[in-house]
């Protein structure tokens, strides 16, 4: 979708195509609102800032539709049983004591160093109290929504 059919398109259009870079429904109708933009760097900019305001509930609204397997969206095979293995198990425990899917951008970093950025990620951040995690669980949505939505009007989103 190019920036203009998005600045001009029907809010029904629109809003599902937003909702999949950010699962709140908050987040994608004040990017609707604001519209048109003038550029790319102004959608980011609004992107940032409604990631900004998501309260806790916005929050754990996107992080309903979020999986764990968004993480190593598009990775291709990890190949050996142990990986998985270890990323099930990572993936569980993150589970159990936020109760929400880990969230991490990996965006910039080649496929290869993905499941290594990933578990270390869950290991460093299981070590997170409740309210921690959830603000850096915020910082990792907004950072996943802009690339979507960069990649969404087909330009690369810088951070």
């Amino acid at each position: 979708m190019s920036l203009d059919r998005l600045n001009t398109a029907a809010v029904a259009t629109v809003e599902p195509l937003l909702l999949r870079c950010c699962g709140s429904r908050r987040w994608a109708r004040r990017i609707v609102a604001h519209r048109p933009y003038p550029d790319v760097e102004a959608l980011l900019a609004a992107a940032d800032e409604a990631s900004y305001d998501l309260t806790s509930a916005d929050l754990r609204e996107a992080l309903v539709g979020e999986s764990a397997a968004h993480p190593l969206e598009g990775e291709p095979q990890l190949g050996i049983l142990a990986a998985h293995t270890a990323l099930r198990a990572a993936h569980g425990a993150y589970e159990r004591k936020f109760g929400h899917a880990f969230l991490c951008c990996l965006d910039g970093f080649a496929v290869e160093e993905r499941l290594d950025q990933v578990l270390a990620g869950i290991r460093l951040r299981l070590e997170n109290d409740a309210e921690d995690e959830l603000c850096v669980t915020a910082e990792e949505l907004r950072r996943l929504a802009r690339g979507r939505l960069g990649r969404l009007v087909g330009s690369d989103s810088p951070e």
